[in-house]
């Protein structure tokens, strides 16, 4: 298979799936029992069927999917049901660049401290450096966001009084909640990282070089560390589109305004446009990165470069 051909086969599948996800959410969104304006027990019948036909709910549900489609093709998801004045675009535009800052900080954390005390539990393979750092990694996969954003407002905020306990502002406002995403990917890439470089060292290209008595940390950090780190990025697509994105619970628990707290108001009001807009573009993001983070492994790993040259198709 050639390179533009996978390339091809990629923009397909990813984008095939994003199609998929608009149509499950569109049919989900309608299963749900009532709308925005059931609420409205005093609203006379000629102004709630105004705004039936305003928000185009009295139409057909096949006419109201492929409005939908239509929407998102043209970049215009329509205005809010419950929020008045207030489009759908206007809504992401204003909270997605907050959900992406705070998702970009603990993917860097999550990326720098992953592979650190991964690399550093490899080299130390058995001694306390190695335990100790496991320990953490499993500490990390096992204790729940939503905890460990409690308890770092309990003793940070609440208790030492040094770091905001919520809301969204200064660099300070975003320590807590940075820590509280980054905590599960940094013990993932901690894990994956040492596992890989153990993997790597056992291999006999780096025994001949220790071998011939090159520098210990020279053959880790530039042969052993530049292989081992390829199961890494290739993780990093799915986490980094889950961190830029945000993280529903923790926004939630720190009151940051972000695409998260958005996504919760507007199920819980039923607001049918916000929910298929957020959902969507979420979805979109997603597919997109893990698109972008499949065809730089391609280009990383010469191994696949051969793969696609030997296959025909």
């Amino acid at each position: 298979m050639s390179f533009g051909k996978y390339f091809f086969k990629k923009i397909l599948i990813c984008y095939g799936s994003l199609f998929v996800v608009i149509s499950l959410t569109f049919i989900l969104m309608k299963s749900i029992p009532g709308d925005p304006f059931i609420s409205e027990e005093n609203m006379p019948k000629e102004v709630l069927d105004s705004l039936y036909r305003y928000y185009g709910l009295d139409k057909p549900i096949y006419i109201q999917y492929f409005e939908y489609i239509k929407g998102f093709l043209t970049f215009d998801l329509g205005p809010s049901m419950v929020y008045e004045g207030r489009r759908v675009n206007q809504i992401i535009t204003e909270s997605f660049p907050i959900s992406f800052a705070l998702g970009a900080q603990a993917l860097f954390l999550a990326f720098f401290l992953g592979t650190i005390f991964g690399a550093i539990a490899a080299f130390k393979k058995d001694k306390w450096q190695d335990n100790l750092f496991m320990i953490f990694a499993v500490l990390g996969i096992s204790v729940p966001s939503f905890l460990l954003a409690s308890c770092l407002q309990y003793v940070f905020a609440m208790k030492l009084s040094l770091l905001p306990i919520a809301r969204w502002g200064t660099f300070a406002h975003t320590i807590l909640p940075t820590i509280s995403l980054a905590a599960l990917p940094t013990a993932f890439i901690a894990k994956l990282t040492r596992g890989s470089l153990l993997e790597v060292l056992a291999q006999d290209y780096i025994k001949t070089a220790k071998a011939k008595g090159l520098n210990p940390f020279r053959v880790f950090f530039f042969h052993t560390l530049r292989n081992g780190i390829l199961p890494v990025i290739s993780y990093l697509g799915s986490i980094s589109a889950n961190l830029l994105t945000g993280s529903f619970v923790v926004e939630k628990i720190f009151g940051i305004p972000g695409l998260g707290q958005w996504l919760i108001l507007s199920i819980s009001n039923r607001d049918y446009p916000v929910i298929f807009g957020i959902t969507v573009f979420l979805s979109f993001i997603l597919i997109t990165i893990i698109f972008v983070v499949d065809i730089l492994y391609s280009f990383i790993d010469p191994r696949i470069k051969k793969e696609y040259a030997s296959k025909n198709f």
